[in-house]
């Protein structure tokens, strides 16, 4: 009876002892918690340099935006400019039949602007799905973090590093497929606007 009094209180000191203490006095548990808490670090440092490369990349898309609008107005304003100036009947006669060279370098302008904007755009949705990722995973690795931290010794290891690997290996894209994307009408707008310059050269020069 001595013997049971005299084994009892350590056992229910170490029930009642913290959790942090307790994976503090286990090996596997206090590494594991180590690894973990440097690995949700090094996901938070990527997270954050992954929002930087989409901040960066979406100022180029917005100068990519400004330079289609300038280049097509600095034209034709130099185009109606020359138009003006020009006093014979003969010379804008002339000025009309060569209206195929501004035409054909706006349009080529505007198709590499258009590709330009195109590719940082897919540029800007590849990053996004990965920020996406490491977010979640960042979420997966606080979750069992926070359950080490709370359950202490009372943690199964296995069990959760597994269920842990599992959901991360296992995870799919939950999104609908779309048809149209936000791309694609930014796409059509500006092919749109360029047929528009192209129309307005031809207005300029012939007119």
């Amino acid at each position: 009876m001595s013997l049971d009094q005299s084994t009892n209180p350590p056992i229910m000191e170490a029930k009642t002892r913290h959790p942090l203490h307790q994976i503090a006095d286990t090996p596997t548990h206090k590494l594991l918690l180590k690894q973990w808490l440097k690995e949700e670090e090094l996901i938070l440092s990527r997270v954050s340099h992954k929002e930087s490369q989409i901040d960066s990349v979406r100022r180029e898309i917005t100068q990519l935006y400004i330079f289609f609008f300038l280049f097509h107005s600095i034209s034709l304003l130099l185009l109606f400019h020359a138009s003006s100036s020009t006093s014979s009947a003969n010379a804008a006669s002339s000025a009309c039949k060569r209206s195929w060279i501004p035409s054909l370098c706006a349009l080529l302008s505007s198709l590499g602007i258009i590709w330009a904007v195109r590719y940082k755009s897919e540029v800007e949705s590849h990053l996004e799905k990965l920020l996406e990722r490491e977010k979640e995973d960042a979420k997966l690795l606080r979750k069992c973090v926070e359950e080490l931290k709370k359950k202490g010794i009372e943690f199964d290891l296995l069990k959760e590093v597994d269920a842990l690997r599992r959901a991360k290996s296992l995870r799919v894209e939950s999104k609908a497929v779309r048809k149209w994307s936000a791309r694609d009408f930014v796409t059509l707008f500006f092919f749109s606007v360029s047929c528009l310059v192209l129309a307005m050269i031809r207005l300029i020069l012939c007119d």
